[in-house]
């Protein structure tokens, strides 16, 4: 059987102890990330919506850089989002900035009316290299 082993990004263990969760699980070749959102330091939600979705993928990428990847590892995306029809053209623009060639990851976006006061929240599975 596969063992759990749990990974945590550099100065944010506070948040996931507080809250009873890992933010990924590594279990075989493959990374479970927990959804990541834009929190400030003190674990409150950034304010601007830009600003709040690319820290949730400043956030994603220190904890796939714990457990060896990069962003090229991903595999499937969810993504949750509470205003979707209003929302996806800045969550776009920040996309392409971090995947801009091909072959994107899957992708699957969804419509939700709470995020504990966030808007964005974004969630992956990848694989972990086999040198890492």
């Amino acid at each position: 059987m596969t063992e759990r082993e749990a990974i945590f990004p550099a100065n944010r263990h506070a948040l996931y102890e507080e809250h009873g969760y890992s933010a990924a699980i590594r279990s075989g070749d493959l990374l479970f990330v927990s959804g990541q959102v834009g929190s400030l330091s003190d674990g409150t939600p950034e304010p601007g919506f830009e600003r709040q979705v690319q820290l949730a993928f400043a956030n994603l990428k220190a904890t796939l850089e714990a457990a060896g990847c990069t962003f090229d590892d991903i595999v499937d995306i969810t993504t949750f989002h509470t205003d979707p029809e209003n929302q996806f053209g800045t969550i776009m623009a920040v996309k392409q900035q971090i995947f801009s060639k091909k072959p994107y990851p899957n992708w699957t976006a969804i419509g939700v009316n709470w995020l504990a006061g966030f808007d964005f929240e974004i969630k992956v599975i990848a694989r972990i290299p086999s040198d890492a």
